[in-house]
């Protein structure tokens, strides 16, 4: 098994868990952790809302103690607070700080936040360099292929992330404009990797082993960062380890793990976000998990009538 360091940190595997917001949070990541993901990235924080002291934004920031490596995203555009609030944060137990230039989102990218960020390079080393000059835990840094097609600057501002003491850089190969759509440029990930001499994640259209392995070879990338293929499938990091050490696909799970992967996933997100928010945030899971199975649309419309972890249980025992 390959393995991947960044800065100062060995990671067990080069498979890393994407940041995704309203996904990857404690419950989920403890999930991935268990299943062999060799790095977890929580949801993106906002580093004005941690400075003004936001109450919603606390519960975001929980790391359980058998999350670690773990990393920690921030999303801003002024250097003074994102570097302030990285300082403020050092004694919480993540292993790595990630600044969010990828993110596609309007309300963001209208704050000149996420991937607006590469619209301005020079603001992006002023951000880098401060941040990576307040902590001493590594930073790194997740980025897109370019704002539209005729802005096409990964290259650029990879050169400038390392230039400004970034550990690493995440590469998701479509421009912001893209959202998620179309297919992912793998070319721009190897032409990032051929510019810096920090580790290159390659990020985009990653769903097997396969998949992650031709995403190596044509990049030559140091790690794979796993997004909407981890969604309803935490297993997938157990799925790439397995490849990646016999070159063979797994079994495709009965409906019975998925059942009880599903019926766990909800324990814990009830330990951690009560009853009443743990069922509601199941449903999208749910929908997740049961894409592919007979009847799954009938699943779906009534999972989301469910109100308790009794009705979501007697639903999939009876559906699955």
């Amino acid at each position: 098994m390959k393995t991947l360091t960044i800065g100062n940190v060995e990671l067990a595997n080069r498979y890393i868990l994407a940041p995704m917001a309203g996904v990857t949070d404690l419950p989920f990541r403890l999930l991935c952790r268990e299943m062999g993901a060799g790095l977890l990235c929580m949801e993106m924080v906002s580093a004005k809302a941690v400075l003004y002291g936001n109450k919603n934004t606390e519960s975001l920031l929980k790391i359980h103690p058998d999350e670690p490596p773990v990393s920690l995203q921030l999303f801003g555009s002024d250097p003074d607070i994102m570097s302030e609030i990285a300082k403020q944060m050092e004694e919480r137990p993540f292993t790595f700080l990630d600044i969010n230039m990828g993110c596609p989102v309007p309300k963001i990218v209208k704050n000149s936040e996420g991937s607006a960020l590469m619209q301005n390079p020079r603001l992006v080393h002023e951000i880098v360099s401060k941040v990576a000059g307040a902590i001493q835990k590594p930073v790194t840094v997740k980025i897109r292929k370019g704002f539209d097609d005729d802005h096409v600057n990964a290259v650029e501002i990879a050169k400038i992330i390392e230039d400004a003491g970034g550990a690493a850089v995440a590469v998701h190969g479509r421009t912001r404009e893209q959202y998620y759509s179309g297919k992912a440029d793998w070319d721009i990930i190897r032409q990032v990797k051929e510019a810096v001499s920090i580790p290159v994640i390659g990020n985009g259209d990653v769903t097997d082993g396969k998949d992650a392995q031709r995403m190596f070879e044509e990049t030559e990338c140091d790690g794979v960062m796993i997004g909407r293929g981890a969604q309803g499938n935490p297993w997938i990091f157990q799925d790439l380890i397995h490849f990646e050490e016999t070159g063979q696909e797994p079994k495709k799970r009965s409906a019975g793990e998925v059942r009880e992967m599903m019926l766990r996933h909800a324990k814990l997100q009830m330990e951690y976000k009560g009853d009443y928010t743990a069922i509601r945030e199941m449903r999208k899971h749910v929908a997740w998990y049961t894409t592919g199975f007979p009847n799954s649309a009938r699943l779906r419309n009534e999972i989301n009538h469910a109100e308790s972890y009794e009705e979501l249980e007697t639903l999939l025992n009876e559906r699955l």
